[in-house]
Formats: C-alpha cells, sequence, structure tokens
C-alpha cells in the first residue's frame, strides 16, 4: 500500500468516525424533550432531567478519553479508533430501547465512554501520517466533515421517532467498521513502540510545572465551544423566553443551526490557519468573534425566530476553531504521550461542561436570574481560553517526530 493510499484511508476512517461521533454526542441534545416526554417526564423535569442526563455523558467521556488516551499511547491509534467506534455505536442502539430515565442514564454513561476515543485517535494518526506543511488541511476535513453530523442528526430526527434515530447512529457506526481495511498504523507510533518504555503516561503530565500548565491550555481553549453548544443552544427554549423571541425554539434546530456555523466555521478556522501558517492568530480571531455573538445573544436578543436561529448559526462559526484546537493538542507534544494529550483534551473540554452547568446553576439561584447565571459563566470561559491562548507556543511548522520529556 502506498503512502497516499494510507492517507485516503486514515483521513476518510477519522472523518467518518467524528461524523458518527457527533451524530451521536448531539442526537441526544435534540430528541432530549420528545425522548423524556415518552418517558413519562414534564416541566421543569425535562430541563433538569436533561441536564443531569448530559452532565452524566459528559463524565463518561472524562473518564473514557484517560483511559482511550493511555490505549492509543501504549497499544496504537488504529486499536482506540475502532474499538470506540464499536462502543458508541452498540450504546447508540442501546438508547433506542431504553423504557427508563436509570436505562437512559446507564447507556448515555456508556456512549460517553466510547465517543471519548474516537476523535483524539483519528486526528494524532491523521497528524503523524500528514507531512508537516498539509496537516491543517487534514484536521480541517476531519473535524469539518464530523461537525456536521449534528445537522444529519436533526434532519434524521425530524423525519424519524427518536428510537429509529439512535438505531440509525448506531448502524451507521458499526456499518464504518468495514472500513477498517486499507488503515494502517502510525509510522511514528510503530519506531516509538520499539525504542521508548514510557508511553502513555498520563500522570507524566504533570509532574514538572511546563507540561501541566502547557496541558492545562490546551483544555482551557477549547471549553468556551461546550458552554456554547451545552448551555446557550441546548438551552435556547428557555432562554428564548427569558429574552423576548417571539415563537416557540425548536432545540433541535437551534442545535442544528449552530452546527451548520461550526462546520463552516471549521472550514473557515483550518483554512485560515494554513494561509497565516498560525495555529494561535486563529485562535485569537475566533474567540473575538465569539464575544460578539455571546453579547448579541444576551444584550440585542433578535426577537423573530428567524434571526435567532441565524444567530445560533453564528454562535456556532465562532467556535468553529475546534480543529484548531485539535490541532495544537496534538501538536504540543511527543509521539509517546501524543495520543493521551489529543484524547483527554478535547474530553477535559467537553467535560468541563460539568462543573459549567453546576456553575450556571448557582449563579442562577444566587441572581434569580438564568441569564445572569449564563451570562457569568461565558465572561469566565472566554477569560480562560485568551489567557490560555497567550502562552501557547506557535506550532504551525513543528516537527511531530520526537518523543516527551515526562520526569
Amino acid at each position: 500500500m502506498n503512502v497516499k493510499t494510507k492517507l485516503i484511508a486514515a483521513v476518510t476512517v477519522a472523518a467518518l468516525g467524528y461524523f458518527v461521533d457527533i451524530y451521536d454526542l448531539l442526537l441526544f441534545s435534540i430528541v432530549r424533550v420528545a425522548s423524556l416526554q415518552d418517558l413519562g417526564l414534564s416541566g421543569q423535569q425535562l430541563t433538569n432531567t436533561g441536564i443531569l442526563l448530559l452532565d452524566i455523558q459528559m463524565a463518561g467521556m472524562l473518564i473514557g478519553g484517560i483511559a482511550w488516551g493511555i490505549l492509543g499511547d501504549k497499544k496504537g491509534r488504529l486499536s482506540v479508533l475502532f474499538g470506540s467506534i464499536l462502543m458508541y455505536s452498540i450504546a447508540n442502539v442501546a438508547n433506542g430501547f431504553v423504557t427508563s430515565v436509570t436505562q437512559y442514564a446507564i447507556w448515555r454513561f456508556i456512549a460517553g465512554l466510547g465517543l471519548a476515543g474516537e476523535l483524539g485517535a483519528g486526528i494524532t494518526l491523521v497528524a503523524e501520517l500528514m507531512p508537516r506543511e498539509k496537516r491543517g488541511f487534514a484536521t480541517t476535513l476531519v473535524a469539518s466533515v464530523g461537525i456536521s453530523g449534528a445537522v444529519v442528526a436533526y434532519l434524521v430526527s425530524d423525519f424519524f421517532h427518536w428510537r429509529t434515530s439512535f438505531f440509525i447512529g448506531g448502524g451507521l457506526g458499526l456499518a464504518l467498521l468495514l472500513l477498517r481495511i486499507g488503515v494502517a498504523e502510525s509510522g511514528m507510533f510503530d519506531h516509538a513502540k520499539k525504542t521508548v518504555g514510557n508511553r502513555g503516561d498520563f500522570f507524566g503530565l504533570f509532574r514538572s510545572r511546563k507540561n501541566l500548565l502547557k496541558y492545562l491550555r490546551c483544555i482551557l481553549i477549547g471549553m468556551p465551544l461546550w458552554y456554547v453548544v451545552g448551555i446557550l443552544v441546548t438551552l435556547s427554549p428557555e432562554f428564548g423566553r427569558l429574552l423576548g423571541v417571539r415563537g416557540d425554539i425548536s432545540g433541535g434546530q437551534a442545535i442544528a443551526w449552530c452546527y451548520g456555523g461550526m462546520t463552516l466555521g471549521d472550514i473557515a478556522s483550518g483554512l485560515l490557519s494554513q494561509a497565516l501558517r498560525s495555529r494561535l492568530k486563529v485562535v485569537y480571531t475566533f474567540l473575538g468573534i465569539a464575544v460578539a455573538s455571546i453579547g448579541i445573544y444576551f444584550f440585542l436578543t433578535p426577537q423573530s425566530l428567524g434571526a435567532f436561529y441565524l444567530l445560533c448559526g453564528l454562535l456556532g462559526f465562532s467556535v468553529g476553531y475546534w480543529v484548531i484546537f485539535m490541532t495544537i493538542a496534538t501538536e504540543q507534544f511527543g509521539t509517546n504521550i501524543r495520543a493521551t494529550v489529543t484524547t483527554t483534551a478535547p474530553n477535559f473540554a467537553r467535560g468541563a461542561l460539568v462543573p459549567s452547568t453546576i456553575l450556571f446553576h448557582l449563579v442562577t439561584q444566587w441572581t434569580g436570574s438564568m441569564v445572569t447565571g449564563g451570562l457569568t459563566v461565558g465572561v469566565l470561559l472566554l477569560a480562560l481560553a485568551f489567557w490560555a491562548t497567550l502562552g501557547m507556543k506557535e506550532t504551525f511548522h513543528k516537527d511531530l517526530d520526537y518523543v516527551e520529556e515526562l520526569n
């Protein structure tokens, strides 16, 4: 198999794997109300139970991120890529059979465990196979194809019952496993496997202040995305009523618009990074757009449904630097710990939604205002993201074939 064929196979599987990953990840938010109503919940229960299940899913991703990341550096990128796809596909199918909130919680946790591994393994594999000057194009393709899975999830849920939508997602993932033939392991990993004994040492990231800060900054720059998706857009029906939007906002349609914008943002941020030959300039640009769009959301709220959905698209675009965030995480560390970082960083960023929602609820209770709660969390996370970016080193031209010192 020639190098070009290996690259095409790796990018294809990583992109489609992330597509199904995002489909499953966001499908619950899209069908949250309908599925919980079918399970007998109503009123405030829909919001509280929905947030609880989302937090359980994110907790699974947090735990799974560590486990899959370590396995990725010890056993290989491919074993994690396909193992995680198998796990979340089975969980997706099982979600279609749930008859109680308890069952729903168990399978969302297992789905979270599976969803934690695919993207990190895929991005790591693609980055290590691609020439350094073209890494941005490859990771952009993976992320943009993957993010569009949320739009497809909305369209599928609009045409099919929520249970059938889960079955379709699981079926897509299981079908994807048939494409595993032709995908080759990273040469950098194969070399490290033979020569480096200390691989996948997660706690090694905490032994030096330098590595700890570098790792923490990787996580912080990705946290605004999940604030936008998990709080502002997922709870847009509730926010919309408080902010004076006329008509009933569809949570699923808001998420579809958000992820449509995010797809465009991922493409734009990846191409802009290649044009500017910089990762960090793009992060600054998109964080600035995020500040503006969140300001519009709270202070200049569109009153019509159509304009509000467009704003959800702008919010999605503003945090569409996820591909750059993932690429930065991959480029920050050596081959012996790269999969661990690339897999755990996005899952800690996703998992940060749990303390973010806790803070959101606390501020909401203290002030009696859901709007104040949402705005407070947003200001804090954006400030942390700017601080993190200020301390990062540019990695656009970085050679990835090296081993990280973890002592």
